[in-house]
């Protein structure tokens, strides 16, 4: 199985990345960034909500792998999502990871004036400040539309997808548009035993895998990139190493009756909840406009 999946502008991009998602503490997210590029990982995603873009600029300097080997992603975050307000946050975002260019931008999440933000992450684009533009969390209702009045087609959608929550639907949109998709919590953050329900279990045992080796290569063979979180360098590499087994289409029909069709985390289907999401968005920015860490 080749490593890199080929997004709709040409640019190759791993197959699994590793996520800073939470990581909190600089110095552990550095080393923690370090450790992974030292494993194997060359696929480094980011955001400028994490608060940790500087830790991830050390490690990249420090790690000895080539620029041009890693692909760094880094994400806007919404009081940012306004076409001036894309540039001054990408430009802070290069600043903070201490590079002169991305292989990847996003808008975080879908709200605000996503529309004039894309306008100018298209101008950065073509300016090659980026050598894709994506967005991430974008349901396919709302990225239908965005694709209607946008010349630049998204080269990904991120969103959470794993056994409990599948996304067949969202799958099927976004491979209809040749738009790759990549997974969020690809594990379930571990919740309700999805490491340990019987049927990836067993699967498991069939391939002499770890039951989270199974569950990446599942999104894999499906076409999707999973991201990954850890801090524990055993299981970074194990995370990693997917590449030499195939599941077979009964394997896959099995893990597909996992599917509760409903997100793990907190839902934010209702007016209340979006309206408080935003609100806790826009109490992360300080009057600077620098968002707090």
């Amino acid at each position: 199985m080749h490593d890199t999946f080929v997004l709709n502008n040409g640019v190759e991009i791993p197959k699994v990345g590793f996520g800073v998602f939470r990581m909190t503490d600089q110095a552990a997210c550095e080393e923690a960034v370090l450790q992974a590029i030292e494993s194997g990982y060359r696929l480094i995603d980011t955001a400028a909500a994490y608060g940790n873009e500087e830790a991830v600029g050390r490690a990249i300097r420090r790690c000895g792998v080539p620029r041009e080997e890693l692909f760094i992603t880094t994400k806007l975050w919404i009081p940012d999502v306004s076409y001036e307000g894309a540039k001054r946050g990408f430009a802070k975002s290069l600043e903070r990871l201490g590079l002169d260019y991305l292989d990847m931008y996003v808008i975080h999440q879908p709200y605000h004036d996503y529309f004039g933000a894309w306008r100018a992450m298209e101008e950065l684009y073509a300016q090659g400040k980026v050598r894709a533009i994506s967005v991430d969390n974008f349901t396919q209702d709302r990225l239908a539309d965005f694709l209607f009045w946008n010349q630049v087609k998204p080269a990904s959608n991120l969103l959470e997808c794993n056994p409990y929550f599948q996304r067949p639907d969202e799958e099927a949109y976004l491979k209809s548009e040749n738009i790759l998709m990549q997974a969020w919590s690809p594990l379930a953050a571990g919740q309700d035993g999805v490491l340990n329900h019987p049927t990836i279990c067993a699967i498991a045992r069939a391939h002499q895998k770890s039951p989270a080796q199974i569950v990446l290569h599942w999104l894999v063979q499906r076409g999707i990139l999973p991201l990954v979180k850890s801090s524990n360098p055993q299981r970074m590499k194990e995370n990693l190493n997917i590449f030499d087994f195939e599941l077979t289409e009964a394997e896959m029909q099995k893990i597909s009756t996992l599917d509760k069709g409903h997100t793990c985390f907190m839902p934010r289907n209702t007016g209340m909840a979006v309206h408080d999401f935003l609100t806790h968005a826009a109490a992360e920015i300080a009057p600077s406009g620098i968002i707090k860490k």
